[in-house]
């Protein structure tokens, strides 16, 4: 299965290295969307080479082919995952905003492609009314949710905020990929 792994801006997106690394050994065809923000903490290179294949990083980037590669993976890919999912992205998704390649991606995909996301940030903005509206709403779009876990936080809390296990996560696919 084609599976497009949207990774945010969070400090869990090192953890999108191994995500994409275990999806790759289930057999799955992995294309990485980032945003800028999520360089910040992973680079594309990382990525690339476990997923062999490029990461979308800027609309501008895209010059592969006549097909703009937003609209290409959007119409190519049997699962949207994205983890982590940022307060900001989870916003930008449940109000149909498409600044970058990440939104384009979501915005351009068929309706019956399963959306699944896995936040993970500061567990206030987790609990934030307007987070939790916009998680309604995209659950109200037929998007599915891994809530995020308990327990440490990377700034200095203790709550819920953090990035589902990894196993969670993987399981969430396979119940969905079969």
């Amino acid at each position: 299965m084609k599976i497009v792994l949207g990774i945010t801006g969070s400090i869990a997106a090192y953890k999108a290295a191994d995500l994409a690394s275990q999806l790759v050994k289930r057999g799955h065809d992995v294309h990485c969307v980032m945003t800028s923000a999520a360089t910040e903490f992973i680079t594309p290179l990382t990525l690339q080479t476990l997923t062999r294949n490029p990461v979308l990083l800027q609309l501008e980037d895209e010059k592969q082919s006549w097909k703009p590669g937003h609209i290409d993976l959007a119409d190519t890919c049997d699962l949207f995952l994205v983890a982590p999912a940022t307060a900001n992205v989870i916003a930008e998704f449940a109000n149909g905003l498409a600044p970058d390649s990440l939104t384009s991606v979501y915005l351009a995909l068929p309706r019956q492609t399963p959306v699944l996301i896995a936040p993970a940030m500061n567990g206030k903005m987790w609990l934030h009314p307007a987070t939790r509206r916009n998680v309604q709403q995209l659950k109200q779009d037929n998007c599915a949710f891994i809530d995020p876990a308990e327990g440490d936080l990377a700034c200095g809390y203790q709550g819920v905020g953090r990035l589902a296990d990894l196993a969670h996560i993987l399981a969430a696919v396979d119940a969905i990929t079969g």
